[in-house]
């Protein structure tokens, strides 16, 4: 009588083949910007938004240097700080006119003032975005703008991808005015492509893909708070908040110095699906090299990509260690060219499936309400980073008159979501 033998697979011949995530579909549209030398942008763009172009992708070399898109990105950084989230001009009786940088809740500010500043804030990344970055009068840079602008005015929101060799904060970049847009701030706020689709930039390093069949999703998740607990000592922002939430239906880790980091970061059993810093960022000068960025937790030794490579194994196909960072580097100002490319870099290259921080100095209140809104939406794990993200942006500026939601942007991990095992007898 025929019977079945049982199979047992101790080879792996499609090497990963099988386990890669089917369920996750492919970007709508991926714009890559890559540099050539030190003055040529190629850009290449496709997917299913726009139309193949001879059954392949669009591809141009853009008018614009790279020195030039760096300095203007720099700019817009810049001048967001200087003119929203620094601006506090006292009018006559001592009132602030313009107090962005200690509210998160703007609707009960003048709207003509605001609409004004959110303006302005438009028109800037209008600028880098078509003027500088996609500007020119050849023929082919004005074909690759069109089909662009067509492709991101779509709706509903988009899945995009800039897989660039230049780090521009993308969500805070708009697209021009248009007849169809709302009046006010709800027209001003849907300009930003942050406000428009689920956006990630990968810079030519990618996240791995999970083993799932070795490494199962617990029921618990495990969640670690890296922080300085100088930040915020008194108590004015929900940060306490934001702990007691990481805390709730997890295995929290609380971390508090550099030397507790190291030793996690050293463990090769190390599982944690979501690590959030609360602490202070700046940049460190590496002349002739771009600035890059240095955390600091409570004991205010620094922590860079560096710390985390020499104790951190780069990813290896069996490693556990796949979390989730939330970056909430306060205060993390970008000069130059810097970003958190480096320290990102490092965290995903040793298996992080995506970094989410700041990409302008963020002040505190905001800080801390961003990261109870996000978490708060994150941690149930029915919705990935990115639709999170991109849900996060819109309520504070539909619902707060906010546009600081721009500022997070994500370094991979657009499908990253918190797994968690399903129930016992749940079918597979």
């Amino acid at each position: 009588m025929a019977r079945e033998l049982p199979v047992r697979i101790v080879q792996d011949p499609s090497q990963g083949f099988t386990r890669l995530p089917a369920r996750v579909p492919p970007p709508d549209l991926v714009i890559g910007l890559d540099v050539h030398g030190e003055d040529r942008i190629l850009a290449r763009m496709h997917g299913p938004a726009v139309p193949a172009l001879s059954g392949t992708e669009h591809k141009t070399f853009l008018e614009a240097s790279p020195t030039e898109v760096r300095s203007v990105t720099a700019r817009l950084r810049r001048l967001w700080r200087e003119e929203f989230v620094a601006v506090a001009a006292l009018d006559a009786s001592g009132r602030s006119l313009h107090p962005y940088a200690t509210l998160v809740d703007l609707t009960g500010e003048p709207q003509d003032e605001l609409l004004a500043a959110v303006s302005q804030l438009a028109a800037y990344g209008t600028q880098l975005f078509l003027d500088v970055l996609l500007g020119g009068v050849g023929e082919p840079v004005k074909l690759f703008r069109g089909f662009l602008i067509e492709a991101l005015r779509t709706e509903p929101p988009l899945r995009v991808r800039f897989d660039s060799d230049l780090f521009i904060p993308w969500p805070m970049l708009c697209l021009p005015p248009d007849a169809t847009d709302e009046p006010g701030l709800p027209g001003v706020f849907h300009r930003f492509l942050g406000h428009r689709h689920h956006i990630e930039q990968t810079g030519g390093y990618y996240a791995g893909i999970a083993d799932t069949r070795e490494h199962l999703p617990p029921a618990v998740p495990a969640v670690s708070l890296n922080h300085d607990t100088h930040v915020d000592p008194r108590g004015r922002t929900r940060a306490a908040e934001v702990a007691e939430l990481l805390a709730r239906n997890t295995t929290l880790a609380e971390r508090t110095t550099r030397r507790e980091l190291e030793q996690a970061l050293a463990d090769s059993s190390l599982d944690e699906q979501l690590m959030y810093f609360w602490c202070h960022g700046h940049f460190e000068t590496a002349e002739p090299e771009p600035p890059y960025l240095v955390v600091r937790l409570t004991d205010r030794r620094p922590i860079d990509a560096y710390t985390v490579r020499a104790h951190r194994p780069p990813r290896t196909e069996c490693a556990p260690f796949q979390p989730f960072v939330l970056l909430n580097a306060c205060y993390a100002g970008l000069p130059g060219n810097a970003d958190l490319a480096y320290l990102g870099r490092a965290l995903i290259e040793t298996g992080a499936r995506g970094i989410l921080g700041p990409q302008l100095e963020m002040p505190q209140a905001f800080a801390a309400e961003y990261a109870l809104e996000f978490l708060t939406r994150y941690l149930p794990g029915t919705e990935t980073a990115g639709a999170v993200a991109h849900a996060v942006a819109r309520h504070f500026a539909d619902h707060l008159r906010n546009p600081l939601g721009f500022g997070y942007a994500l370094h991979c991990g657009m499908d990253a979501r918190l797994e968690r095992a399903a129930p016992e007898g749940t079918p597979a």
